[in-house]
């Protein structure tokens, strides 16, 4: 053997060595983010998960609006992704428990009362105002002392949350996303897609409440979504009790 032929033998030989030590470095790293993204949802492989769809309030047919449609296809794809399985449930045909599997609750409390359930057992501190009639306060949150009202078309609330039942560790997450329109509730969705990297970064496994808004929904659709804060400890502790009413008492004469 020559040596133009001994180094050509050893340069495909250290080809394919480069090549293989790079696809194993890359399906390292696509497990472990794979692993990351499967443990921050709650979603192990061949797992079951449980997606809760509520009722558009518009009509008085059991009917799901169309961009609750879309917020269900963007978890799905999430789920898929993991390798998990899931089962879409109606909002009145949940009869059990949460923490034996993964749950995404989709809709407001006046739309869903598999989230008005939530609330009322995990977020004491998050108060919707589910009023049908027409007001300022419609649809608002109130959040500890805060309050925060929504302009239609233009500036929307949502709230994101992960939550989990008591303190066992092999308990699955609740997803929440509460929003003040349908809308909304899609750009929450969308938010936890694009971000769920950077959330697990930051929370881990942790519960968090976060608080975000839409910003022109009417022209942006659900896609300008901004954080406005991290809302945990406010939700998860009672309200504050109201000031008391002061009365005035006049000298009777």
């Amino acid at each position: 053997m020559n040596d133009d032929v001994r180094n050509i033998v050893l340069g495909v030989i250290a080809a394919g060595l480069s090549a293989a030590i790079g696809w194993l470095a890359r399906t390292y790293l696509w497990r472990r983010k794979l692993h990351r993204k499967q443990a921050f949802l709650g979603l192990p492989q061949n797992s079951e998960s449980l997606l809760v769809v509520n009722r558009d309030s518009a009509t008085s047919e059991p009917a799901v609006h169309r961009f609750d449609v879309f917020a269900l296809l963007e978890l799905s794809a999430l789920i898929k992704d993991c390798g998990a399985h899931l089962q879409m449930v109606t909002q009145d045909n949940v009869q059990q428990g949460f923490g034996e599997r993964t749950e995404f609750c989709v809709g407001g409390p006046g739309s869903n009362r598999r989230m008005l359930a939530h609330m009322a057992a995990m977020l004491p501190g998050v108060r919707v105002n589910i009023d049908p009639e027409p007001g300022p306060d419609r649809g608002a949150f109130q959040i500890g002392s805060e309050r925060y009202r929504m302009e239609p078309g233009v500036m929307e609330y949502v709230i994101l949350a992960r939550l989990t039942a008591g303190e066992r560790r092999e308990a699955r997450p609740v997803f929440l996303f509460c929003g003040q329109r349908a809308i909304t509730n899609q750009a929450a969705t969308r938010y936890l897609a694009r971000n769920h990297e950077r959330l697990a970064r930051k929370h881990g496994t942790k519960p968090f409440v976060l608080l975000l808004k839409v910003v022109n929904s009417q022209a942006y659709g659900p896609d300008v979504v901004e954080l406005v804060a991290d809302v945990t400890r406010a939700a998860q502790e009672p309200l504050p009790a109201p000031a008391p009413t002061r009365t005035s008492h006049r000298a009777e004469s």
